[in-house]
């Protein structure tokens, strides 16, 4: 089942503007785009007369007018108007989400209840232009959420799969440590690699060769939400976790995990750096080195969703670079429990009040 209780990455920013787009999220057909003030809005994608996509009307002083009938909406999901009468049926309205823009991501709440925004993610790097460069882009995955999770929490994959980027044999070669704060839902996994080979992707950017000392630092809360903490510094200066070392180059690497379906994922993704900010070249080179390495990934997942597809007993043989990703597949069963329980109990709760 979809964790319905969190927040998921719905669109990047730029793709939002005046004329609606659709996205299927959590199973569940969302339609978004900007008032004339620019803030964010979503709503069902579905008049409610026949079922006609909102997202192919037309916004119209903030209004969403469909494009079947012309049923119309104002930003709160409210039916201000239906043709050829005056009277409009109670039950036109239609369902509202709650949006927060961070940057260049677009948060969407897809709880039942009121959206709870101690659960928003912190991302000040997405947001503090002046001391941050960012690039962004999404991808969407033809496999299930759960083979995305996995390829982001064992990193040993880059070696191999992303050798002529970020991959070096250090990468696969270096033990992990793992920690879970089950409390928090978090997944820690840690990385940190000494006097190894310093890949294309960093020696273009900081202009370090060579040897240097890489750290990776994976953060990812359960369930939407990944962020890996680079550093990369010269060797014997080794970086410090507090990131108040000036001699390190830092970047931040975030992942919105967000099912489409059970057998759709979108992979939004951003990159934020503390160093050459405001290099535009910089920028297209890494935009342009993000998007491959995401593709290597999602080309790597729908030929395991595909080969998976046809094989009648499916097997895995996990190892211990697969501790953080077996530990996500635990937090993540025991949320999903915990929503299960929680909705089945409100479903009593309405029984009993119907008795």
């Amino acid at each position: 089942m979809f964790i319905r209780d969190s927040w998921y990455v719905a669109a990047l920013s730029s793709e939002l503007d005046e004329k609606p787009i659709s996205r299927m999220i959590l199973g569940e057909n969302v339609v978004m785009f900007r008032d004339s003030q620019g803030a964010v809005v979503a709503m069902a994608d579905k008049c409610p007369h026949r079922g006609y996509p909102l997202s192919l009307g037309t916004v119209v002083d903030d209004q969403l007018v469909c494009g079947y009938h012309g049923f119309t909406f104002d930003c709160s999901g409210t039916c201000v108007a239906v043709p050829g009468q005056d009277r409009i049926p109670s039950r036109a309205d239609v369902r509202i989400y709650h949006l927060v823009e961070q940057g260049c991501w677009v948060w969407i709440w897809m709880g039942r209840g009121e959206a709870d925004l101690a659960k928003l993610p912190s991302t000040p790097w997405l947001t503090d232009k002046e001391n941050w460069s960012m690039v962004s882009g999404v991808a969407k995955i033809d496999a299930p959420y759960g083979l995305l999770v996995d390829n982001l929490m064992d990193l040993s994959h880059e070696t191999y799969l992303h050798n002529g980027s970020i991959g070096t044999p250090e990468v696969a070669s270096t033990p992990i440590e793992v920690e879970v704060d089950d409390e928090a839902h978090v997944i820690r996994v840690y990385r940190h690699m000494t006097s190894v080979e310093c890949p294309s992707f960093y020696s273009r950017t900081t202009g370090l060769e060579g040897k240097i000392d890489r750290w990776q630092d994976i953060e990812y809360s359960a369930p939407g939400f990944y962020l890996l903490h680079a550093r990369i510094a010269p060797v014997g200066q080794p970086p410090l976790p507090d990131g108040s070392d000036d001699h390190a180059f830092h970047m931040k690497i975030f992942y919105g995990l967000t099912p489409s379906t059970k057998d759709i994922v979108f992979d939004f993704w951003a990159l934020s750096r503390d160093f050459c900010v405001g290099d535009t070249e910089i920028d297209t080179f890494l935009q342009t080195m993000q998007t491959g390495v995401v593709q290597e990934d999602v080309d790597a997942l729908n030929i395991l969703q595909a080969r998976s597809l046809t094989e009648i007993e499916p097997t895995e043989v996990s190892i211990k670079i697969d501790r953080g990703g077996l530990a996500a597949r635990r937090v993540l069963n025991s949320l999903a429990e915990k929503e299960l329980d929680g909705y089945s109990v409100e479903q009593g709760e309405r029984s009993t009040l119907n008795v």
